[in-house]
């Protein structure tokens, strides 16, 4: 079942964001670095580019992703017009600090020291936005949390005597066009489990972690992915980790949120979902209609 999630607080949000975008010069855009091309909200896109504002999009959370892979989406994004990527992770204060110097390279114009660099940091809910903004501030002015849509409302700060900061609450956008998209986020946590069966996303990240990283799942639960599908993964965890029911059978549910756990904290390894090939292999193969069925050569028929 294709996966939605478009709280009623995000139609407001994204109004105001409309409003505000028009008094910004460049839009931060934070992304999950695991599903970099997923987790960016195409409103987001069409917004900046209807008022033609450069974009500088931060892979966060890269110490949790394939190094080789957010190497190339880097490069990927790189060649975006008015498109600046940085990886980086929210909890080091140093390398966010990078962020300010970066936005000021995309808007040259507000180096001349008469008007201030005003920034606005956007992204889909649960990516990081509010915990890279206290690091840039070096203080607590955003709620913080393992829950996505924390922020609701918007607000602005400085950040030096030339510069200002508009946060603003995680936004989704209100139809996941395609379905794995809606799969990654969900087992990513930026979407409210509200919306989710944790069992079904649980079955669906297993079957990327078999086809790309199988090796991690046999270090850390002690199994043999060899001949396993899916739902095979989930009550091999069930068996290792002791989630068993009255009468010998398997609690799916709770072995999945071990197995959802262990990939959002890091502790399965630094896991991409998604490469910029393998998203040019899904759009594709979207793309492909069927051939029309041929007519019978006996008009009878």
């Amino acid at each position: 079942m294709p996966i939605q999630w478009f709280p009623g607080h995000m139609a407001s949000a994204r109004k105001k964001a409309a409003e505000t975008l028009a008094r910004i010069d460049v839009v931060i855009e934070v992304l999950d670095a695991r599903l970099p091309e997923a987790s960016s909200n195409p409103m987001i896109h069409g917004l900046r580019r209807a008022r033609n504002r450069p974009c500088l999009k931060v892979l966060n959370k890269s110490d949790l992703a394939d190094p080789a892979v957010t190497r190339a989406w880097m490069a990927h994004f790189d060649r975006q017009p008015g498109v600046k990527a940085v990886a980086l992770s929210a909890k080091k204060p140093a390398e966010v600090a990078r962020l300010p110097g970066l936005c000021q390279d995309l808007a040259p114009h507000r180096s001349d020291g008469i008007k201030p660099l005003r920034m606005m940091i956007m992204g889909i809910p649960n990516v990081g936005k509010s915990t890279i903004l206290n690091a840039l501030l070096n203080r607590r002015v955003a709620a913080v949390g393992d829950e996505p849509a924390v922020t609701k409302s918007q607000q602005t700060l400085d950040l030096g005597p030339r510069m200002t900061l508009t946060d603003t609450p995680g936004l989704m956008w209100p139809k996941i066009e395609h379905d794995a998209d809606g799969w990654m986020l969900a087992a990513s946590h930026a979407i409210g489990r509200n919306a989710v069966i944790d069992e079904e996303v649980a079955v669906y990240l297993a079957g990327i972690l078999l086809a790309r990283y199988p090796r991690l799942l046999a270090a850390r639960y002690g199994l043999e992915p060899a001949g396993l599908d899916g739902i095979g993964v989930v009550e091999a965890v069930a068996r290792r980790r002791g989630c068993l029911l009255k009468g010998g059978g398997v609690d799916l549910e709770k072995a999945a949120l071990i197995l959802l756990t262990d990939y959002r904290s890091g502790a399965l390894g630094r896991i991409s979902l998604e490469t910029p090939d393998s998203r040019a292999a899904m759009l594709a193969a979207e793309r492909v209609v069927p051939a029309p069925r041929p007519l019978p050569l006996d008009p009878q028929l």
